[in-house]
């Protein structure tokens, strides 16, 4: 007889190696997300404040870079084209890796945050198009929606303080990265008016050079980054959203550890760049993008428009709805069921909390309504206001059941053998119990020790006290 199947759980508990990866990359990506944060704040300071509102147009608008090569750019263009080619390079490592040795490898692990990214990105188009018909208004934003910033997620985590168990937190990366892929397809396939394929054939050409080296096992970074620069600067130019250079060249590096390999050059260079990512490319790109002028007025005609109304309904609404939705017919119709630790109510929450879209949504706002700057500043404020709202909504909900999540952390963490690995990790391992069972014994000799001690001071206590009474009533 075959041994009977355990049932697979939703949201259950990672493998030890997943969990520190996953501890490691959200540790820089919650720091990032907090200085994510800051930018944006300044940016809308920098923007608002009369005195400085000027300086702010001034220095986003200034043009640097070499006319003749096409690169003559504005410096928000180049935070939103070249810095952002950084995030995006992190981005195509990530999906690399969960392909190869993440949950995505196994197709089952893989159904649950696919089917909820797709969810909650075709939700919040279906509720921008809608919104939009409806009203009268442009259907060209309809991506703006779809996209969620881990990013900023992480960082509004931060602030909040909850203790999020790490299978939730895990979900959350995974969910963003898939939905970073199929962002990224949108902006290939809808955002690519006109192709100069003698420059797409020279990017084409580059990428391979570049996926030669690397089987070849060239290493050294004055390599790879002139290289790098050069397929970028080749991919601007055909008419392809230049990030696609670095999903691409992401996605070419080896994520699989080999034999007497600690780290693979994938995870390496991940771990090297990300900082770079999180801690600078994206924050400056959020300096050059969130700065719109916002007042009552601007305020009040988001929620008026149907293009901008759209945006802000598909991020706190459709997110929610998609990526809850995904996650419970995923569960319902695999016939697997939600971790015993967590509730429907927290997948919820996490699925309002993706619906805080920040850099992608503003990236792709940009291009949706290239040449309309009016229409481009309200829909950025439309997402500012629809992540604002997502974000505040999420708080609430996780802080309802923090108390829960505290508790979840705690025995997660628990290393009573002081192995240097979490008890709940080591529960198969006979040497666990072992030496558990070692710690018990010495706990329970000292007890005994301090028990007899205990009973002999009492004793002799009651004999010094019985002693007293017999001399005081020879005195008598």
């Amino acid at each position: 007889m075959s041994a009977p199947r355990t049932p697979r759980k939703v949201l259950g508990r990672l493998s030890l190696p997943e969990r520190t990866f996953v501890a490691d990359a959200l540790r820089t990506e919650t720091v990032g997300g907090v200085l994510l944060l800051l930018a944006a704040v300044a940016a809308l300071i920098w923007a608002n404040v009369p005195s400085l509102q000027d300086s702010y147009d001034s220095v986003s608008h200034y043009h640097i870079g070499p006319e003749a090569l096409g690169l003559d750019l504005s410096i928000a263009h180049w935070a939103a084209d070249g810095l952002l080619a950084i995030f995006f390079f992190v981005a195509g490592i990530e999906l690399k890796r969960e392909l190869v040795a993440g949950d995505l490898k196994d197709p089952k692990a893989a159904a649950l945050p696919v089917v909820a990214a797709l969810c909650g990105m075709a939700v919040p188009a279906l509720v921008y198009t809608l919104t939009a018909v409806s009203g009268g208004g442009a259907l060209d934003g309809w991506a703006v929606p779809t996209a969620t910033d881990i990013a900023f997620a992480l960082a509004v985590l931060a602030v909040i303080g909850t203790s999020l168990p790490s299978a939730l937190r895990a979900f959350l990366l995974t969910l963003a990265v898939v939905d970073d892929l199929f962002a990224i397809l949108i902006i290939a396939v809808f955002f690519t008016e006109s192709l100069n394929f003698a420059a797409l054939g020279g990017a084409f050409l580059g990428l391979a050079v570049f996926w030669l080296l690397l089987r070849k096992g060239v290493r050294g970074w004055y390599v790879y980054v002139p290289l790098a620069l050069v397929i970028w600067a080749l991919m601007y130019n055909s008419g392809v959203h230049a990030t696609i250079a670095g999903v691409a060249m992401g996605l070419m590096l080896r994520c699989s550890r080999r034999e007497g390999e600690e780290h693979s050059p994938g995870e390496h260079i991940e771990h090297l760049v990300r900082p770079l990512s999180a801690g600078l490319a994206v924050p400056l790109f959020a300096l050059f993008s969130a700065g719109v002028v916002v007042s009552g007025g601007a305020l009040g005609e988001v929620f008026t428009q149907p293009e901008t109304l759209g945006v802000v309904l598909g991020l706190v609404v459709g997110k929610a709805i998609g990526i809850f939705g995904g996650t419970w017919l995923t569960a319902r119709f695999t016939r697997a069921s939600l971790s015993d630790d967590l509730a429907w109510a927290d997948v919820f929450a996490v699925a309002t909390l993706a619906g805080i879209g920040f850099t992608v949504s503003l990236l792709i706002g940009e291009l949706a309504f290239e040449g309309d700057e009016a229409m481009t500043s309200e829909i950025k404020a439309a997402v500012l206001m629809g992540s604002l709202i997502a974000a505040t909504l999420a708080s609430v909900l996780l802080k309802i059941r923090n108390g829960q999540y505290r508790r979840m952390i705690e025995a997660e963490e628990r290393d009573e053998d002081l192995s240097g690995i979490p008890d709940i990790y080591e529960e198969d391992d006979p040497a666990y119990h072992l030496r558990m069972a070692a710690i018990h014994d010495r706990k329970a000799a000292e007890h005994r020790r301090l028990a007899e001690l205990k009973a002999a001071e009492r004793e002799r206590l009651a004999e010094v006290t019985g002693g007293a009474g017999e001399e005081d009533d020879r005195r008598a």
